[in-house]
């Protein structure tokens, strides 16, 4: 980097770093910048949901098929694109993904961010999961409530919530080694009646009685460490709010603790995703806020609708590294499924240090472990062709960008251009998914332009619209005086960990950025 643009970028910091001072007129550039971000693609509702190639008051009604942003490749055209050879193989396609040798590190991620990443997207970015067993699952549909609604912890339905609740408006939970985690959610190897409403985990089937009888009782059948990490945490921050409101509320029904809990904890986790994870994803200095009002009457402030697209955008794979240590032991991706005796073994307080101090991947080509790419970016390969989702160049256009001529202008990269180009024959036939992670990043970048432009619209456009902020709902009779001043307070995800690890384990940075980042 030059010394002209060393001391451009110190500027611009500086004159960033007073706007943020001036809180009217932060609020206002927060507006702005919001509005912009969201112009950025056509607003909701979208004519096409994945149902079929035209438009129903099925596909602008039944959420439970996604959206779709783009209409899917007309039926005369061949999808995936046909090269010379023919179209390419899912198999060839994912080779392009596998990391080679030693994890290319992000210089600004932590793999706390990695994990956060995906429990926080696992609450409304659900592919269909209901197929009996042996049967092809439906990737054209989503089983979310497309809200962020804290799924992950609370379930998908009042029957899944009803039987994790305890009494005093608490989840269930119990101590092990002086800590509070969930309840177990199955006793000598058998699902526990109480729990019969619940989600069968991931791989639950194949597990051994030792391993299925430490397995947590949660809102989601997603099993791995981090995961699990982030239902604990935001578990004991519930049930401390609830005793909380208990306590200065003693004439409160336990359903009035409970719901108000709820809603104070997303509106919670509602800042940490604006304030603490975009504004950690976003390459400018510039913070964001959670705001309430502003947006109304914005053409993209619509009933929240997942699409397709953004499912399969949000598969961060590069991210997670071959192996993560915990408590001085380096664990393989497997050995972080199921484990829930490592997780409580260790403590939280060690989890979420131990996951503060590791980088993250880089998120790009040939950066993803072998085994997450058979199981995770082929079948996503794979959901893109079903769903006929149009080429990476279509979906420039979309976002107002020009159309790539060249691998090269793709990617100067030329392991990246050697890989794409024996694969595809032009920059035209670059599928969606693979375009997305082919791109190069720039040096303050997380994620790649085009993921970072569509990650922006659909983050801001689905989580504004919540009705916990809304204008007429945001205040201290929706919350209480004390939850009024918890939703007002600053809210990170280190001060939650502070306020429900024991001392004595208490880290001492957790953080989604690599301690020492600085901005180039």
């Amino acid at each position: 980097m030059s010394r002209k643009t060393r001391l451009q970028t110190r500027l611009l910091d500086a004159v960033i770093g007073l706007v943020v001072r001036i809180k009217p007129l932060a609020r206002l550039i927060n507006r702005i910048a919001i509005k912009r971000l969201c112009s950025r693609m056509p607003p909701r509702p979208n004519p096409l949901s994945t149902k079929d190639p035209y438009t129903s008051w099925t596909s602008l009604t039944d959420r439970t098929w996604s959206g779709r942003h783009l209409p899917p490749v007309p039926a005369d055209a061949s999808s995936p694109p046909t090269t010379s050879q023919g179209p390419p193989t899912v198999d060839a396609v994912a080779a392009l993904f596998v990391r080679d040798g030693e994890m290319i590190p992000c210089p600004k991620s932590t793999v706390l961010f990695t994990y956060f990443a995906q429990w926080f997207t696992d609450g409304f970015l659900r592919t269909d999961r209901s197929a009996a067993p042996g049967v092809l699952r439906n990737t054209r549909k989503n089983e979310s409530n497309h809200e962020i609604d804290l799924a992950q912890l609370y379930g998908l339905n009042s029957a899944m919530t009803d039987q994790l609740r305890a009494d005093d408006g608490l989840l269930k939970s119990q101590m092990i080694e002086g800590e509070e985690y969930p309840e177990f959610l199955y006793h000598q190897g058998a699902l526990k009646p109480e729990f019969d409403k619940l989600l069968s985990p991931f791989g639950a089937d194949g597990l051994m009685h030792d391993q299925k009888n430490a397995l947590f009782a949660m809102g989601s059948d997603t099993r791995n460490m981090g995961f699990m990490a982030f239902n604990v945490l935001f578990l004991r921050e519930h049930n401390r709010i609830a005793r909380l409101l208990k306590q200065t509320y003693p004439g409160w029904s336990n359903d009035q603790v409970f719901e108000t809990t709820r809603n104070i904890l997303t509106v919670v986790l509602l800042k940490i995703v604006v304030e603490e994870y975009i504004n950690h994803i976003t390459p400018i200095p510039f913070r964001f806020i959670l705001s309430a009002d502003g947006f109304a009457k914005e053409l993209w402030f619509r009933t929240n609708w997942m699409a397709i697209e953004f499912n399969l955008l949000y598969r961060w794979h590069p991210l997670v590294p071959s192996t993560f240590t915990l408590d001085g032991t380096d664990l393989t991706i497997d050995q972080t499924l199921s484990n829930t005796q490592a997780l409580t073994s260790a403590g939280l307080g060690r989890f979420m240090a131990d996951a503060s101090a590791q980088p993250a991947g880089r998120v790009g080509l040939f950066n993803t472990d072998s085994a997450l790419v058979a199981v995770a970016d082929r079948p996503s390969i794979e959901q893109g062709r079903v769903a006929q989702l149009r080429s990476y160049n279509d979906y420039r256009v979309l976002c107002g960008q020009s159309r790539l001529k060249s691998f090269r202008e793709l990617n100067p990269d030329p392991t990246i251009e050697a890989g794409l180009s024996a694969v595809y024959d032009s920059v035209d036939d670059v599928e969606f998914y693979v375009g997305l992670f082919a791109e190069k990043s720039g040096v303050n970048d997380v994620l790649p332009p085009l993921t970072l432009l569509m990650v922006a619209f659909d983050a801001f456009s689905q989580a504004l619209p919540n009705p916990l902020v809304s204008p007429r709902i945001f205040n201290e009779t929706t919350f209480s005086a004390v939850g009024w001043e918890i939703v007002n307070d600053d809210q990170r995800i280190s001060d939650i960990v502070h306020r429900n690890v024991p001392e004595p384990s208490r880290p001492s940075f957790v953080s989604l950025t690599r301690q020492g980042y600085r901005r180039v």
